[in-house]
């Protein structure tokens, strides 16, 4: 065989093991990317992880057993000097927290707003939510509840949304949740601005009445 023919020879099986060596390895990279997929799958977010969440304001029906949480509840918040001011609130959404906490403008969502003055209704429309001011999240919620709204886990804790009226003024709504197993000193319901009228106290939930809840779904 003379040199070039061997050389050739050489140079083909040199190729032919790079192949089955580079097969080989993209073979060993899809593997270790399947085997990590599979442990990560439905797995939660944890402290200091981007969290996909779930708001809503929700309905919970006592006449089950457990009860049975589904969306499109109200919640209600007033504002002092004079407290007759008051704002009842529906809505839901989601948003992405960053890793670490922070602001993030990946938020859908919103709801229905309507202002009363001693009972009298003084203004009523739609809000929608612009961004995320801040989300903490406390711990995931214990017992056994009828869960119609998502397929995420139900948590507690509490986040701050910026959001746009549509009679053109803006503010904020904080959602808070103090489910079952919530630690010490979240609130339960909303608060939330318009323009310059504060309505910081939220309005507790009440036995037997269907207002005044929230909850959050980690996704």
């Amino acid at each position: 065989m003379n040199p070039l023919t061997q050389f050739k020879k050489n140079s083909g099986e040199r190729a032919e093991t790079y192949k089955m060596k580079k097969n080989r390895s993209i073979l060993m990279a899809a593997l270790v990317s399947a085997v990590l997929l599979s442990m990560t799958a439905g797995a939660l977010p944890v402290y200091g992880q981007a969290q996909a969440v779930r708001w809503d304001i929700i309905h919970r029906d006592t006449t089950t057993t457990p009860p049975t949480l589904s969306a499109g509840g109200v919640a209600f918040a007033s504002a002092s000097n004079p407290n007759s001011l008051t704002i009842q609130l529906t809505g839901s959404g989601t948003f992405v927290a960053p890793a670490g906490g922070g602001t993030s403008a990946a938020v859908t969502g919103g709801g229905t707003w309507e202002t009363f003055s001693d009972g009298t209704s003084t203004g009523s429309g739609t809000y929608r939510v612009t961004s995320l001011a801040s989300w903490n999240f406390a711990n995931l919620q214990s017992g056994r509840l009828i869960d119609l709204i998502d397929d995420g886990t139900r948590a507690n804790g509490n986040a701050v949304l910026r959001i746009d009226y549509s009679d053109g003024s803006n503010g904020i709504l904080g959602v808070g949740c103090h489910g079952p197993g919530a630690p010490d000193g979240i609130v339960e319901g909303v608060i939330a601005t318009k323009a310059f009228v504060t309505y910081w106290t939220s309005q507790p939930p009440v036995p037997g009445v269907d207002a005044d809840r929230t909850l959050f779904h980690v996704r």
